[in-house]
């Protein structure tokens, strides 16, 4: 039996409008229980270039924080195209907008990792035997952030970066860090980690690179959760929070979706024989090289499997696929239209390029653009 979904607040779209232009924070509170309207008898053209029925309500979402940037744009490029829809989404993190949407609470999650077993089994008691799908949305480099007086850049490979982050390497002129940075000045300091204490996606797939390449160094398996390492660290709940723990500790060092790096340092990955900064373009190849996860729902679940020891120099692979999990069905035809309206949106050139130039993601291929819109012509209301 499929759960109905509650709606948050209704706020103006022109007040939105203001929040965002300001850069206030994106989360919204729900204070009231109206299910969302949306009116579907007539139809009109969106910026996207796409025809919609004209669309009114209010959607909420939840989860990814490494998504906030790019949400709050598309929030507001579909907003201007349906100022009767108010779009809401809170940066809770990828744990916490799996459970959110698992529990009815939302219509839709962002993750930056991908359901497992037993949620995949519990999404269909939200939406169906369909079940969920994944739809990646965002792509984007996870960047290794560090504050270092004096550095911008580092070479680093997986071996050493699992060693810091797990505690066997603890100073920064570390032998196995100089040598990879022989023209660096590396401070006899102490490395304080700084990790996400969240359920984080960004997490997942940062512990998954350090497992699939850091040729055994790193002794736990890929998780939301960061582990009980035995490094000098921090925890953070959010990117916003991983990124100023970096930045107001000096010889920190984290992960974070690069989009959120601002002037701190940077690591170059080693691929191959080279050392690999991040960049949309190679966030994007080692996508295309890819396959989808073996576990994925069927042909409409596009939930891939990250090559992480890829030796192709022009792949950065230290990447997330950052996707809204959606149901193959909704209990109503008006919360179908708002999320397929939003969801066509985002997927569109107009959506990935507003992405792109708020929060520097890579976008969408043309043939993955048009997967997801047939998809999305496919999610059923009432059934």
């Amino acid at each position: 039996m499929k759960i109905a979904y509650r709606s948050g607040a209704v706020i103006s779209a022109a007040a939105l409008t203001f929040a965002l232009a300001a850069c206030s924070p994106s989360n919204e509170t729900s204070s009231e229980s109206e299910s969302p309207a949306a009116d579907s008898s007539t139809s009109t053209s969106t910026d996207a270039g796409t025809e919609t029925a004209a669309l009114s309500g209010n959607l909420q979402g939840a989860g990814a924080s490494s998504q906030e940037s790019a949400m709050d744009a598309w929030r507001a490029g579909f907003q201007e195209a349906n100022p009767d829809v108010t779009v809401g989404y809170d940066p809770v993190g990828s744990g916490g907008g799996i459970e959110q949407f698992l529990s009815g609470a939302v219509p839709f999650a962002g993750s930056d990792g991908l359901l497992e077993g037993e949620e995949y089994t519990q999404a269909q008691e939200v939406c169906g035997d369909g079940g969920a799908y994944h739809l990646p949305m965002y792509i984007s480099p996870v960047a290794v952030i560090f504050n270092i007086e004096g550095l911008t850049s580092l070479n680093l490979d997986a071996e050493t970066i699992a060693k810091i982050f797990d505690g066997v390497i603890t100073s920064w002129d570390d032998p196995a860090i100089a040598d990879q940075n022989p023209d660096a000045e590396l401070p006899s300091e102490t490395i304080t980690v700084v990790h996400r204490s969240d359920s984080s996606g960004t997490s997942e797939n940062f512990t998954d690179y350090l497992e699939q390449a850091g040729n055994g160094a790193w002794g736990y398996e890929a998780s939301k959760e960061f582990p009980e390492t035995s490094a000098q660290r921090v925890g953070a709940d959010g990117t916003s929070a991983v990124v100023d723990n970096v930045t107001n500790t000096p010889n920190a060092i984290g992960y974070a979706d690069a989009s959120r790096a601002g002037s701190l340092g940077t690591v170059a990955i080693k691929v191959g024989e080279e050392y690999v900064p991040f960049s949309p373009e190679a966030a994007a190849n080692i996508v295309a090289a890819s396959p989808l996860s073996e576990e994925a729902n069927g042909e409409n679940d596009l939930a891939y499997a990250i090559d992480r020891t890829t030796t192709d120099s022009s792949a950065y692979p230290l990447t997330l696929v950052s996707y809204h999990i959606v149901c193959s069905s909704y209990e109503d035809e008006a919360t179908r239209d708002l999320v397929v309206g939003f969801e066509k949106y985002v997927a569109s050139d107009e959506g990935q390029d507003t992405a792109a130039s708020a929060a520097g993601s890579a976008p969408l291929t043309d043939e993955l653009q048009s997967q997801i819109d047939s998809i999305l012509d496919g999610i059923a209301a009432g059934a």
